[in-house]
């Protein structure tokens, strides 16, 4: 991937993200995602509650890594992608009262957001930074748990994702991530469309490079879990809000698509752990 193709994602990511918190602060519905088909009903009633209206509106996630990192209190968390900040918050309690932790976005829509979402709930033992998650803002070996929810797949650089996020966390640090996965390789032709990418679909990877690549980074430990195969359905309904949205182009051979997709595509938990030092 090119220099430019890379700036290309990253703008229309953060075209497509600044869209979702405009509209959760205004209370609007924010659709067209994979993510928005499942991502919202894996928080519980109490996890919900403790939260401000906004923050779950903004949640475009596919899965809850708060729940499947097992945080302690003293720890500290980070999520790459923190979006309006629901996954951070409920750290920041899991956490508390020694533990902190922090939300990276890249923007500043989401961050605004974010902020307002932490001051409504009250929460002080958290703080939001500006930032990619290919370049982490944080030192060497600070945090316990690197978290991100549906995010790692809108990455043009997922290497260097995964690098950071075993640069910034401790010997013996987990990787706790809710992720779009795919299941078989797509055709060259979906792999092109912008909006299958900020949809959280094109840019996914498939489940054995995903293994591959936190081998690489040098982590062990790696488990992938499918939580939801995405079938044909789930992709209608995900290919209407985009096409309302105009982010799927008039040529695409819309129904060819969805065969394609169909099957292809999970939701999944992605767990992996930083060699202690011996």
């Amino acid at each position: 991937m090119t220099t430019s193709d890379a700036e290309r994602i990253h703008l229309a990511v953060r075209e497509r993200y600044a869209l979702a918190a405009r509209e959760a602060g205004s209370c609007c519905d924010t659709t067209g995602t994979a993510a928005d088909l499942i991502g919202r009903t894996l928080y519980s009633d109490e996890d919900a509650g403790a939260l401000p209206e906004a923050a779950l509106a903004a949640s475009l996630g596919c899965g809850n890594p708060t729940m499947l990192a097992d945080l302690h209190p003293g720890e500290v968390v980070l999520d790459l992608g923190s979006g309006g900040g629901i996954d951070v918050l409920l750290s920041a309690r899991r956490v508390a009262p020694s533990g902190m932790a922090y939300g990276l976005d890249f923007t500043p829509e989401m961050l605004d957001l974010a902020r307002r979402n932490q001051a409504e709930a009250g929460v002080t033992n958290a703080e939001f930074l500006e930032g990619t998650m290919e370049s982490v803002p944080l030192p060497d070996e600070s945090v316990d748990v690197v978290i991100s929810n549906c995010v790692v797949n809108l990455s043009p650089d997922k290497r260097a994702v995964l690098r950071e996020a075993y640069r910034v966390l401790r010997p013996g640090g987990r990787l706790a991530i809710s992720d779009i996965v795919l299941r078989r390789p797509l055709p060259g032709e979906i792999l092109h469309v912008m909006g299958l990418w900020t949809g959280c679909v094109s840019g996914a990877l498939l489940d054995t490079d995903y293994v591959e690549q936190l081998a690489m980074a040098g982590f062990g430990e790696v488990d992938i879990e499918s939580t939801h195969v995405y079938d044909r359905a789930d992709l209608t309904s995900m290919a209407g809000d985009l096409s309302s949205h105009g982010a799927i182009p008039a040529t695409l051979d819309v129904q060819g698509t969805l065969t394609e997709l169909d099957g292809a595509v999970m939701s999944a938990f992605v767990r992996a752990r930083k060699p202690s030092h011996e």
